[in-house]
């Protein structure tokens, strides 16, 4: 069994991921600004932290934590923060705590438990379609967007940087997925694809993508937006 690391895990895909994962007897660190909803789950394989991606002051909790594991075996980087405001409107103040969650903390939550992987490991990064190249872009998701691209340009570069020693590093960007977030985003947009569906993908890739890939981002989606 493996040691799963697990961000935005409250609602959503995370919370459904951990409930995969621990169906299937993995341990489980899971991590969201609210502990409460996988902390009621009561799952004996499961540790659920409050933590906030944004607070760097709080990394040391995870650190702290980790020193009772050997080693992970996948952290996927699932949380997220959506701001869906008009350019004009948005303060620096909004902008930068987009990138704090979505860029920032991504980085160093990664930067943190490195030290725990090993060559087989697994480094997944949940982007979105909005932070692809080229892609069909929505007018308000400028912060939004702009740092899932940040985080796809950062998943190539640790693959390069890490690619005598490992782990693996790679990005799936997702499409619309039937979420709180999705709703936020697009009201009243019904999304071909149940949360609980894309964490089954998920699940598997990041269990067993790195044999297949490295420093690639993968485009989940079979829908606009």
């Amino acid at each position: 069994m493996s040691n799963i690391i697990i961000t935005g895990t409250s609602r959503g895909i995370g919370f459904e991921l951990v409930k995969l994962f621990a169906q299937e007897g993995h341990q489980v660190l899971a991590l969201s600004r609210n502990a409460k909803p996988i902390a009621d789950l009561g799952l004996a394989n499961v540790h659920s932290m409050a933590f906030d991606l944004s607070n760097s002051s709080e990394y040391k909790k995870v650190a702290d934590f980790l020193e009772q594991w050997d080693q992970v075996d996948a952290l996927i980087n699932n949380a997220g923060s959506l701001l869906n405001k008009p350019f004009l409107e948005i303060t620096s103040a909004e902008f930068e705590a987009v990138y704090k969650v979505n860029v920032f903390g991504v980085a160093e939550l990664t930067r943190t438990v490195l030290p725990k992987m090993h060559q087989n490991g697994h480094v997944v990064t949940i982007s979105s379609m909005g932070g692809v190249q080229g892609s069909v872009k929505f007018p308000g998701l400028s912060a939004y967007s702009s740092s899932k691209g940040a985080v796809i340009t950062l998943t190539e570069l640790w693959a390069e940087e890490f690619k005598e020693t490992g782990p693996s590093f790679n990005v799936l960007a997702l499409g619309a997925v039937q979420t709180e977030m999705l709703e936020e985003a697009f009201p009243g947009y019904e999304a071909p694809l149940t949360a609980l569906e894309m964490a089954s993908y998920i699940k598997d890739f990041a269990l067993k993508g790195h044999q297949f890939y490295n420093g690639k981002l993968l485009q989940v989606s079979n829908s606009t937006p």
